[in-house]
C-alpha cells in the first residue's frame, strides 16, 4: 500500500482555537518533511492553503530523499501549457517524486481566484485541461481551439516521456461529472473519509466508468488517524478533542461548508449532520470510524480512532473495499506522525514506489473527442 502523511497549516492539537494553534512557517515544514522521509511514508500530500504549495515543495525538495511529493492543482488558474512546463521541471529536479493532486475545489475557493464557473461547468472545463496536458507530455506539439483554452504550436522543451516521466494524475471528486472525469484521465482516484462500505460503492463506480474508456484505477481515502497504545486511551485523547470543539467553532465551520457546492464535501457534512451530540460516540459511524473532526474542520473529518491493532483491522476494510493509497493525518502534525510512524507504520506493507503514469495514446483515451480538435 501507499501511506501519505499531510502537510498543510493550519496545524495545532487544535488549531480551530487560537490557543490551540501552531504556528506553521518553513522551518517547521522542514521538520515535517524530514520527519516523513526519515519515518519511511510514502510521501506527503501538499494541499492547497495559505502558503502556494508548488514554491513550497520546491523548497522542501532538497531535504527529502525518497519522499512523494503529491502537490495540488486547480485546473484552469494556471494555463495547462506553464502547468505542464512546472511539472516537468519539478519532476526532473525530483528524479521522478512529483505526483499531481487534481482539485476542482469548489465555487467560494475559486471566485477568489477569478473563476467564477458553476460546478459542472468546472468538470467539463477540467476535462479539457487534462485533455491538453496528456498531449504535452506525450511530447505533441499541440495547437487547440477550445471553449475554455487556446494554445498555437505548444510543446514541452524538456525531454518528457524519455527521461522525464509524466508526473501521474490523482483527482477526487464525488459527483457525476467528477467521476467522469477521473474514468478519463487520472491514475489514482481518491475520495475524503466515507465508510468502508460508502467507498467500496464508489470503486466499484469508478472502476465501470473508468472500463468503458479501457482504463483501470487505483484509490486512495483521506482520513484522520487517533492511535494509542489501547481503544480506550484512543477514545480518550478523541474525548479530548471534542471537549476543546465549543458551539462558536463548530458554528463558524459549519458556515462555512453550507456554502460549498463541493458534492463531497456535503457527503461529509452529512456523516455528522453539523451538531454536536452529547456523547461523541454517536458520532462513531462505522466501528471504529469517528465523524467529529467535520464538526471543526472543512474537507474531510473522519477518523480511525483506536489501538493500533484496531487502527490495522480498520486499513484492512478500506483495503477489501478496494483502496491501496491512504492520505493520513492527526493533530499536531508532527506529534501524531511519529505516533502513527512508530505503532503502525512498521506494520505495514509500505511502497516507496508510487504507481507510474500510464501511457494512453491520444487516440486511445479521446477517440470520442477528436472531432473537436485541431492539432498539428
Amino acid at each position: 500500500m501507499n501511506v501519505f502523511w499531510y502537510m498543510c497549516a493550519p496545524d495545532g492539537a487544535y488549531p480551530w482555537q487560537p490557543e490551540g494553534s501552531r504556528q506553521v512557517d518553513y522551518g517547521y515544514y522542514k521538520q515535517l518533511a524530514q520527519a516523513y522521509d526519515h519515518l519511511g511514508y510514502t510521501g506527503a500530500l501538499f494541499a492547497t492553503g495559505a502558503h502556494d504549495v508548488w514554491v513550497l515543495a520546491s523548497a522542501l525538495l532538497a531535504h527529502t530523499e525518497r519522499l512523494r511529493f503529491l502537490v495540488a492543482i486547480h485546473p484552469g488558474l494556471v494555463a495547462p501549457t506553464l502547468l505542464a512546463k512546472m511539472a516537468a521541471t519539478f519532476q526532473e529536479f525530483a528524479r521522478g517524486r512529483l505526483l499531481i493532486n487534481v482539485v476542482s475545489g469548489d465555487a467560494k475557493m475559486l471566485g477568489a481566484y477569478g473563476m467564477m464557473l458553476p460546478h459542472d461547468e468546472r468538470y467539463d472545463m477540467a476535462d479539457e485541461y487534462l485533455q491538453l496536458w496528456h498531449r504535452l507530455f506525450a511530447g505533441e506539439s499541440v495547437t487547440h481551439q477550445g471553449k475554455y483554452f487556446s494554445t498555437d504550436g505548444a510543446k514541452l522543451a524538456l525531454p518528457v516521456g524519455e527521461s522525464i516521466a509524466p508526473p501521474p494524475l490523482w483527482f477526487g471528486g464525488s459527483s457525476d461529472k467528477a467521476l467522469e472525469v477521473a474514468a478519463k484521465h487520472v491514475d489514482t482516484y481518491l475520495s475524503w473519509g466515507e465508510t468502508p462500505a460508502q467507498i467500496g460503492e464508489k470503486v466499484e463506480a469508478v472502476k465501470a466508468r473508468a472500463a468503458h474508456y479501457g482504463r483501470e484505477l487505483e484509490y486512495g481515502i483521506r482520513l484522520y488517524v487517533i492511535v494509542r497504545d489501547t481503544d480506550e486511551k484512543a477514545w480518550e485523547a478523541a474525548a479530548d478533542l471534542y471537549g476543546r470543539m465549543d458551539d462558536a467553532a463548530i458554528t463558524a465551520n459549519q458556515r462555512f461548508v453550507a456554502r460549498s457546492d463541493s458534492v463531497g464535501q456535503q457527503r461529509m457534512t452529512a456523516l455528522h449532520g453539523g451538531l454536536k451530540p452529547e456523547n461523541l460516540r454517536d458520532l462513531e459511524v462505522a466501528p471504529n470510524l469517528w465523524a467529529g473532526i467535520g464538526l471543526v474542520r472543512p474537507g474531510p473529518g473522519t477518523a480511525i480512532v483506536g489501538s493500533p491493532d484496531t487502527v490495522l483491522r480498520t486499513l484492512e476494510a478500506y483495503q477489501k473495499a478496494g483502496v491501496d493509497t491512504f492520505i493520513l493525518s492527526g493533530m499536531p502534525l508532527l506529534e501524531e506522525a511519529y505516533r502513527f510512524g512508530e505503532k503502525v507504520l512498521p506494520r505495514l506493507d509500505v511502497s516507496r514506489e508510487v504507481s507510474k503514469a500510464r501511457n494512453y495514446t491520444w487516440s486511445t483515451l479521446f477517440d470520442r473527442d477528436l472531432s473537436t480538435v485541431k492539432s498539428v
